[in-house]
């Protein structure tokens, strides 16, 4: 006698009953008994994700875990803090204030307007790609729950971050045709089609260990990210685009988390690729990361430049590359004197000391909700609602 179910994995397998007992070598055990009144025993059981490779079968996060559907008791204590976190930094769209923003869109020059619409055209698919890795790979790999936690809250800050960068083309942007052009950048424009395409590589690497895709988008998140935050953070130096720059504040303190979530999954790993293999991946992200912005600023700007961007991209690299136990490649300095406190790579005790004054403003403060639920809208004027990146975290 046989029957189909689904396992874990999203695919199906056969079942066969002998004496009482089905079992499948692939993925399911389930122990049970003829007799209708007897005590029945079920046991599920689901192996590592058919993607793991053998060498990684041992590896504690990935194993099969029948305990991966209760929460408690927390075993992985630090990635659960990374999780509450996340959860208290929690905010949306709604909450960005653009009115005042079109005006300072109109006094920037042409290439000003270049460069940041090359930026928010590869921040509008990249936010995309993240959670398709997210989806597809990272949160049927792992098995552990305080993880998988962190990346379904992830997956719901990366779709808040992609409907504000759409958001804002479509306010910045009148002319249709180039508006079509930019929401289509990883298709249209080349060096944001290599960023796009170097990342979905990494998605559909069947061949690659679980430990080289975790260092392949703490780079993305880390270094392709990088360059495009302090280049709207030079707008905010010069008191423009307020609606924007508060965005980014937002957006890049939680691909900081993201960065540093990779990093502490990293540090709890098994199997970790050897240091060279972490360096050339980080390496060629830089290599395209820097490519990319020298296509987008093809002009000198006041304080910016695509020689001062390569010199910050290689500085944010020593960073996550530190945090992932290498040494420096670069030993490059942060070129930039208002990014002198801002790092992708940032120390988590930021979150410390500004997540109150995030949550005074309304956003998951369930103990100062007031009756009718709602709460204040974010601007960057508003008290606690604007940080300061001036403090070192």
């Amino acid at each position: 006698m046989s029957s189909r179910i689904a396992s874990g994995l999203n695919e199906s397998v056969t079942v066969t009953q002998v004496h009482g007992k089905a079992t499948d070598k692939n993925c399911v055990s389930i122990v049970s008994s003829d007799k209708p009144d007897s005590d029945a025993k079920t046991i599920l059981s689901t192996p590592t994700a058919p993607t793991i490779k053998p060498e990684e079968a041992d590896e504690p996060l990935l194993q099969e875990n029948p305990n991966r559907f209760v929460l408690f008791p927390i075993k992985y204590h630090e990635v659960w803090q990374m999780y509450k976190k996340a959860e208290a930094s929690f905010w949306t769209a709604e909450e960005i204030d653009l009115s005042k923003d079109l005006s300072d869109w109109d006094r920037l020059n042409d290439d000003e307007r270049y460069f940041i619409s090359h930026v928010l055209a590869f921040f509008a698919a990249s936010d995309g790609i993240v959670n398709e890795n997210l989806v597809e790979r990272f949160s049927s790999e792992v098995q552990i729950p305080e993880a998988r936690c962190f990346y379904g809250f992830q997956i719901m800050m990366e779709n808040i971050h992609s409907e504000t960068y759409s958001l804002l083309i479509d306010t910045y942007i009148k002319d249709q045709a180039e508006k079509a052009h930019l929401f289509n950048a990883i298709e249209t424009i080349p060096c944001i089609k290599r960023k796009a395409d170097w990342a979905v590589r990494w998605i559909q690497d069947k061949n690659s260990t679980f430990a080289q895709r975790l260092v392949a988008f703490a780079a993305v998140e880390g270094i392709f990210f990088s360059g495009s935050f302090a280049s709207i953070f030079w707008l905010k130096k010069r008191g423009l685009m307020a609606g924007l720059t508060f965005s980014n504040e937002l957006i890049s303190r939680d691909e900081g988390l993201h960065t540093d979530f990779a990093c502490l999954l990293f540090s709890h790993l098994k199997h970790r690729p050897s240091k060279q293999a972490v360096q050339d991946v980080i390496t060629e992200a830089v290599e395209i990361e820097q490519e990319f912005l020298t296509s987008a600023l093809p002009c000198a700007l006041l304080g910016m430049n695509s020689n001062l961007m390569k010199q910050y991209i290689e500085f944010v690299a020593d960073r996550l590359l530190l945090a992932l136990g290498n040494d420096k490649v670069y030993k490059a300095t942060n070129p930039f004197d208002f990014m002198e406190n801002i790092s992708l790579a940032g120390k988590t005790n930021f979150f410390e000391k500004r997540v109150g004054d995030y949550q005074k403003a309304g956003v998951m403060a369930s103990t100062q909700r007031k009756d009718d639920n709602s709460g204040p809208t974010l601007s960057p004027n508003d008290d606690g609602g604007e940080f300061n990146f001036d403090e070192d975290f």
